[in-house]
């Protein structure tokens, strides 16, 4: 099977009704799948970022299944923009998903409101057993993000981010082999 197929989700739906999504098809033995999330959709975040599609290049290149869909109010997702609080469930929603897709353990990766988001949902669940913040908020909009529930987390975690440019620019190759190193490090420690 070509592992770069991509579809169109059409049975995701959450709470605030349906989710746009794309799955790029992995391997058949694929040990993992992946779910990666967007930026801020009210600053033109959606699935199709390019930080979340080197993402997804990333954990395709390990033969993984990855979903990339629209948080509600994004793109042609239902709903309306809910601050973080309905995204959630939206993300839980794509988690339950993948899971009944293809019931394998899921690794996630979210870009800055995405990471935030998802960071808050995955801590914790068993069906994720690793996450990637990329780009995680500190600090925007006048808003301050606070992470102290991440201390009780046990999950492996990777934090990368620009030192001057939370938005990549120039270095999405970087992030990559980041990424990449990490996934190496923590789950496929027997890939050729």
């Amino acid at each position: 099977m070509n592992s770069s197929l991509l579809r169109s989700v059409d049975n995701l739906r959450g709470p605030a009704g349906r989710i746009e999504a794309l799955l790029n098809l992995g391997r058949q033995d694929a040990p993992y799948s992946a779910v990666v999330c967007h930026p801020h959709p009210l600053f033109g975040g959606t699935m199709h970022n390019k930080v979340v599609y080197h993402a997804m290049k990333t954990f395709q290149s390990f033969g993984l299944p990855v979903l990339r869909f629209n948080f509600r109010g994004a793109g042609l997702s239902e709903g309306a923009h809910d601050n973080g609080h309905g995204e959630r469930d939206d993300l839980r929603a794509a988690l339950d998903w993948m899971q009944q897709e293809y019931g394998r353990p899921i690794l996630f990766a979210g870009f800055s409101f995405g990471s935030s988001v998802g960071l808050r949902v995955c801590c914790g669940d068993p069906r994720v057993i690793g996450m990637a913040a990329l780009g995680l908020p500190v600090s925007a909009g006048g808003r301050e993000y606070h992470y102290t529930f991440l201390s009780a987390c046990s999950q492996p975690k990777v934090f990368i981010s620009g030192t001057e440019d939370q938005f990549f620019a120039g270095k999405l190759e970087q992030m990559q082999l980041a990424l990449h190193a990490w996934m190496e490090e923590h789950f496929l420690h027997d890939s050729p």
